[in-house]
Order: structure tokens, then sequence, then C-alpha cells
């Protein structure tokens, strides 16, 4: 079957299957181009405003430009694109301003009947459009740092998508290793490798994963290894049992009796007849993985602050559900649902083309 008939297979009798490779791209999409959807497109989107703190969606505040004091150092193009740059100016949110001479004069935000602070007019920054007072529309709201919550939200996508392949990576590799050589040799090593899989596969694997992050420590790539090294246990069981029925094929023993080394058998000859039962699992634990970062992270010995994360969202957030900030949390949860069930839908949808595929060829 090739691509453009799974393609077709794929869509033409299932919406749920297109809905949600829809969804999955356009998540996929958020995170390539991360920096140049938000708001705020500052490194890790971790522009605090202590005075804006958990404003609801739509909030529109009043923001002055002021030249920073440090020399501005440009980063490269590729750079910018990927992490992000600081901005050449400060931001004041304010309530109103006004000159007298060459001074500006104006209240901080919720301070108007205050003391009004002053600065000199050559040390105000004019953007673009030669504005030094702008109006910023915070359209999910801010966080209880005053962060804007569209930017972190859009930014954890990244870290999502970037562990569920890392981790799904490390896990292929690890389980199609270890599954081929304990179906292909057998024996003694097929002993070995099988319990190693039941011991590992006796553990829950949230706990494996804490376990493992306690060892490694908390950070970014630490996730990754941890929640690829509980997930490729499924990867092995399920290529030592494809493994075990092809190499008793026929073409398998004519090929053995070529003198043909057993890497090129496994690689040329095998590996290309369970590729099917791997995409299925792939993206089964794509979905996992995205579970596993997400309750890491909640629990706080995932990835760490200031990185956003839907579950460190979730965790800095999940005390004002039951107050009239619901979607402080609601929103990044939301999105790993989301995208967790368009991961188990496309899996279900393929496993049902292949095995479709599988009935035909056997007929």
């Amino acid at each position: 079957m090739n691509l453009h008939k799974i393609i077709n297979k794929l869509f033409a009798s299932n919406i749920t299957s297109l809905l949600a490779v829809l969804v999955i791209l356009f998540f996929f999409l958020l995170a390539i181009f991360s920096y140049q959807i938000m708001p705020d497109d500052t490194p890790l989107a971790n522009n605090i405003q202590l005075s804006i703190a958990k404003k609801s969606p739509g909030f529109k505040a009043k923001v002055l430009l002021l030249k920073k004091d440090t020399i501005y150092n440009s980063k490269s193009v590729l750079a910018k694109f990927f992490l992000g740059e600081q901005k050449k100016y400060k931001e004041i949110i304010i309530d109103d301003y006004h000159y007298k001479g060459d001074t500006l004069y104006y209240s901080l935000y919720n301070f108007k009947n205050f003391h009004k602070e002053k600065i000199g007019l050559e040390n105000l920054y004019y953007n673009k459009n030669q504005q030094y007072v702008i109006t910023k529309t915070y359209w999910l709201g801010t966080d209880k740092y005053g962060r804007d919550l569209l930017s972190r939200v859009i930014l954890g996508t990244r870290v999502s998508f970037s562990v569920g392949f890392i981790s799904v990576v490390i896990s292929l590799l690890i389980g199609v290793f270890l599954g081929m050589m304990s179906g292909y040799y057998g024996g003694k090593l097929d002993t070995l490798i099988s319990w190693l899989i039941n011991v590992v596969w006796s553990i829950p694997t949230l706990l494996l994963v804490i376990a493992i992050s306690v060892v490694l420590g908390k950070g970014f790539w630490q996730v990754f290894v941890a929640v690829g090294l509980t997930m490729w246990v499924e990867v092995a069981r399920v290529t030592r049992g494809e493994v075990l029925k092809i190499v008793q094929m026929p073409y398998i023993e004519s090929v053995k009796s070529f003198g043909v080394p057993d890497f090129n058998i496994m690689w040329k000859h095998i590996l290309p007849n369970i590729i099917n039962p791997i995409i299925i699992i792939s993206a089964a634990n794509f979905a996992t993985s995205i579970l596993l970062e997400s309750g890491l992270s909640f629990l706080g010995i995932g990835v760490q602050p200031p990185i956003p994360s839907w579950g460190m969202i979730i965790r800095n957030h999940y005390g004002f559900i039951i107050m009239d900030k619901l979607y402080l949390a609601l929103i990044p949860g939301l999105c790993i649902v989301l995208l967790v069930l368009s991961f188990m839908f496309l899996g279900n949808r393929l496993r049902d083309l292949f095995d479709e595929k599988s009935k035909k060829e056997s007929n």
C-alpha cells in the first residue's frame, strides 16, 4: 500500500482521523513558528508585569516604552526564529501621562491617584510607528505573574512536541534494537531480554518516570531521557513478537542459506515488514509522552521555570479553578486533551488501515 493510497483511505470515510491530523498539524505549526506568532516574543515569553497579574481575556493595557540602560546585542536570524529576542526597550504599564516642558509625567497602573513618576523625553523609545505609548491586548489574559497567557500556551506547544518527538525516538532506538535481537537470535538472549521487559513492564509508568527523573535531576533534557527510557518496553515487546513470526518464514531461511550477514537480514528484510505496528505504537507513545511530561511538570520535577510547559502552567494556576479565574488552568488542560486525543485517534485509524491490508494479503 503506497503513501497516496494510505492518505486517501485515512481521510476518505473517517472525519475523526481528518480532524485529528488537522489538530496535530495546527499544534505542530504553532511549535515551529512560536516566536513569529506569540504577542510576547521575548525568550520564554517571560515578560513579567506584576501590576496586571491575573487579568481576564481581552484585557488591554497602556504601555510606556523607555530606552534600556544596557547595550543591546542583536541575535542572528536563526536564533531569533527559535529562541526569540530580548526587547530593545523597557515596558511600563501606565494609567495616564502628560507633558510638562521636556519632562513626561505618568502614573503607574492602579496608582493613578498617587504620586506621578517623571522621565525626560530623551529617554523615551520610539517604535517603528514612531510611538512611545502603545496599547497591548492580552487575548487570553495574564497569568499570576502578569505574563501573556496566550504566548505561554503557544510556547508550551513546542515543549510538548519536543518531548514527544525525542522520547519516541529514544524508545524506538532501544525498543526496536532489543526486540529484534530477542526475536531473531532467541535462546538465552531472548530469555534475558524478555525478563528485562517483564521487570520494567511491571513497574507503574509514572512511578518509573519519577524515579528516573530523581536520578537524572530536574530539567528540560532530563525529561526527554526519563520519558524515553520508560516507553521502550512496549516497542520491544511488539517488535519481538513480529520478528518471531517473520524469522520463521521461508524467504528468511532462503536469505540465511546464501550467507547474508545477520545485520543485513534484520535491516533489509525484517525491519521493513514490521514497520506498520511500530508506526502505530509511535503514535500512541507520542500521546503518552505528552501526558507524562505534563504530569512531571505539574508535580514540579519536569520542565523547570521559566520554561513554559502546559503542565507547569496548570501547576501554577490550579488553585484558581474554584475561583473566577478557571481559564488559567483550563486552557492548557484543553490543549493537552486535544493533542493527546488527536494522536490516539490517528493511531487507531492507522491500526485499522494496516489490519485491513493484512487481511487482504492473507486472503
